[in-house]
């Protein structure tokens, strides 16, 4: 995880971009800012799926990690199996970005929170 103070903020910026174009695009499709603007992600969390999916793509893991999300989400018995694998991977990778990024840190947590609780 090889991240620098430009590289993040080369990453804010850009996730200050797509923010504002998921804003835009709801409001287009008639939706009410006041209503789905704390749905979005804020910028720290798109830096930090951002970092997180890098990191997944470095370890060679992005296929496995994306059908072990989606397995997890079927019926099958093996299901839970799947996400916790997932899970594992993901808190991993998180807790990285938290220590190599303390900016970050208070953003991971938050993540590593509502991972913990789904």
């Amino acid at each position: 995880m090889q991240t620098s103070a430009l590289d993040l903020i080369r990453l804010r910026r850009d996730a200050t971009l797509e923010r504002a174009v998921l804003i835009e695009n709801r409001a287009r499709a008639g939706e009410d800012p006041h209503e789905f603007l704390s749905e979005l992600p804020t910028i720290d969390e798109l830096v930090v799926t951002e970092l997180r999916n890098a990191e997944i793509d470095d370890r060679g893991l992005t296929a496995q990690y994306i059908l072990a999300r989606l397995a997890a989400g079927s019926s099958r018995p093996e299901a839970q199996l799947h996400a916790a694998d997932a899970n594992r991977v993901e808190r991993e990778i998180l807790r990285q970005i938290g220590l190599h990024h303390p900016e970050l840190a208070r953003t991971v947590w938050s993540m590593l929170g509502r991972l913990d609780a789904a």
